[in-house]
């Protein structure tokens, strides 16, 4: 098929013509034929590198395929899932579990009860408001967590908080608690409340006794130095001093429930942590941190519930698992050989960041979604032919069914798909919006189209472009923002236009978010995605730039650059009196987080064999032992 080819048939599609439902979509999908053509039969060429093979398909068509490994999750595993925590008599005893807790958090609020005394009533408040969050069963109690941190914000000052609101000395350890959590919440609190910690020499100071109090008022100051902003300079110091130390408290210290809980906050910090996994690991640290010993915290209580809450909605991922796994198997998915089938992986990292049972359409359509983009980047990638690529952004573009009668047979089926799934989640979201958010789809699709297409074209012509060009066009190609978009408007949180322009492009939240994993993703996959010849990445185009460079200089350099990237990005989420409430951009930032996760020891897309097969039978396979 030839270039030319493509000129006639734009001309052809810019007849207008109205819009067709799903009915016809789903009437031309049922036409394309099975594509054979797609199951790639000899190899011609050795292979560049293991990563990459030159093979001859069905059409007898020259393709490269990216020797990705198969899908881990045969469909018929999938199906053969089962769990009894779907069942009404652990639903009911959730529920009566829920009041029960907020009793007991309710009489630790009361000033002066019995439960709590002026000693430490702030430290109580913040670490009962930290545990029920890291259990993951936060969102039974927004009224109480509220009441909670309004109590702890009324005492705060310029130079912290002592655990009481009667101490007359500031605790590290409460402040830094109060910092971190309050600062998450929207509170305006300030990092310049660290400096009072400080010794004469400007250094942090801490006993020379490790003991697991000290310990622990470092750990919850490195947790805190996590949420900085930009030009935060003493929460810099506060990671650099607590990395440090809880390193070498590892060392010394014997294996517990305390030295895995520090193992895990250093593993994961924030931007890596998913709040499910951070339940399931949390659920067996929880009850044995001393300050909760005291039995009338009854932490059983909360305990039992947080362990039913994560079986429960165990069951509820299974439901949709099936649907999803079923959604593949059925389609043009399951028949081609040459893309990574990645379907299971992102619905786990979707169940990872969003656990209300509500929201069953964000996590299927966020699957679906990328998994779809991870299909489009094969084929722009590797496996499709530049005129083959010219018809199928075209095809986007004009955004009709009967585009993919000219396209080869191969992508027919996945453009149906692409579409019969983009107006499958604009339906949803017109439920939750009560407006048409197509437009909105339609122009993140074609901006991601049109930077697959640029970079299709660099690969094609070996251009190489300068590092600024290379990360604008990137951090579209990415898919940050077509696969945000459309989960989080199927929410019941309404985004009117003006919050919407807060999170989709061309906002600054959307153009952080897509800048950092582009390069974090380039740290872990461009040597592989070099010996496809790909060669364009944020460390080559650097280096370029930078022609007295080496690859350690470029990496070091992205990593920086990320480092203060994930700064600012901590600003557009939690900055203080924005007209964009937390909650509106919390998913946005979740996701980022999910696939930041990916990205954690090397590139997770395309090797999920090791920790994201591990991360899918942990959270989602595997029910917690009650």
């Amino acid at each position: 098929m030839a270039l030319l080819s493509v000129a006639p048939l734009v001309s052809t599609w810019c007849v207008d013509k109205p819009l067709v439902g799903s009915s016809e979509a789903k009437a031309l999908l049922r036409k394309i034929p099975t594509l054979e053509m797609c199951r790639l039969t000899k190899s011609v060429t050795p292979s560049i590198s293991m990563c990459l093979t030159t093979t001859v398909s069905d059409d007898g068509v020259q393709r490269r395929i990216a020797n990705h490994h198969s899908n881990l999750w045969d469909d018929n595993f999938i199906q053969s899932l089962s769990t009894p925590y779907g069942a009404t008599a652990y639903h009911e005893r959730a529920q009566k579990l829920i009041g029960e807790v907020k009793v007991i958090i309710n009489s630790i609020l009361v000033e002066d009860g019995e439960l709590i005394t002026a000693p430490n009533d702030l430290l109580q408040r913040l670490s009962i408001v930290d545990s029920i969050e890291r259990l993951g069963i936060d969102r039974h109690f927004k009224n109480e967590i509220k009441s909670a941190l309004d109590y702890v914000y009324s005492y705060w000052n310029e130079k912290g908080i002592g655990c009481g609101r009667d101490s007359v000395v500031n605790d590290l350890n409460t402040t830094a608690l109060g910092l971190r959590t309050l600062r998450l919440h929207g509170y305006p609190v300030s990092s310049d409340v660290l400096e009072q910690f400080k010794d004469q020499n400007g250094q942090f100071a801490c006993s020379a006794i490790q003991t697991e109090g000290e310990i622990k008022k470092v750990l919850n100051l490195f947790r805190a130095s996590l949420i900085a902003f930009p030009g935060e300079k003493v929460m810099e110091e506060a990671e650099i001093f607590s990395t440090i130390y809880l390193k070498e408290a590892l060392l010394k210290i014997p294996v517990c429930s305390f030295s895995r809980e520090i193992a895990y906050v250093l593993e994961y910090g924030w931007h890596m942590n998913l709040p499910r996994l951070e339940a399931r690991n949390y659920i067996d640290v929880f009850g044995q941190d001393a300050i909760y010993l005291t039995p009338n915290m009854r932490t059983q209580k909360i305990l039992e519930l947080a362990k039913l809450e994560f079986n429960i909605f165990h069951s509820l991922q299974q439901k949709e698992l099936k649907h999803l796994s079923r959604w593949w198997k059925d389609s043009v998915f399951s028949q081609l050989t040459f893309p990574r089938h990645r379907h299971v992986e992102y619905y786990t990292l979707a169940s990872c960041i969003d656990i209300d049972p509500q929201h069953s359409s964000f996590r299927l359509g966020f699957a679906k979604i990328f998994h779809l983009a991870t299909v489009l980047d094969d084929i722009y990638d590797t496996f499709g032919m530049m005129d083959e690529l010219e018809l199928f952004t075209a095809a986007v573009k004009r955004w009709h069914p009967s585009a993919a009668e000219w396209l080869p047979e191969y992508m027919k089926g996945v453009y149906m798909m692409l579409y019969e799934t983009v107006y499958e989640m604009a339906r949803e979201a017109e439920k939750s919006q009560g407006r048409d958010t197509l437009n909105y789809a339609r122009q993140a699709l074609e901006a991601y189209i049109d930077s697959y297409m640029k970079e299709a074209k660099w690969i094609s012509s070996g251009f190489l472009p300068t590092f600024e060009e290379y990360l604008d066009n990137g951090k579209v190609s990415f898919g940050y923002r077509i696969g945000t978009l459309q989960p989080i408007l199927t929410l019941g949180i309404p985004f009117p236009h003006h919050i919407l322009q807060e999170i989709d492009f061309p906002s600054r939240l959307n153009d952080l978010a897509g800048s950092i994993l582009r390069l974090k993703g380039d740290i872990h996959s461009y040597q592989a995605e070099r010996s496809r010849g790909e060669e364009s990445s944020g460390i080559s185009c650097y280096m370029k730039d930078n022609p007295e460079s080496t690859e350690e200089d470029a990496v070091t350099y992205i990593n920086a650059m990320v480092n203060r990237l994930l700064k600012e990005l901590n600003w557009e989420l939690l900055k203080p009196h924005s007209n964009v409430p937390i909650t509106s951009k919390k998913h946005a930032f979740d996701i980022l987080r999910a696939f930041y996760h990916l990205y954690k020891d090397r590139d997770g897309f395309s090797v999920t064999r090791n920790e994201i097969r591990n991360l899918v039978m942990t959270t989602v396979i595997e029910p917690v032992p009650l």
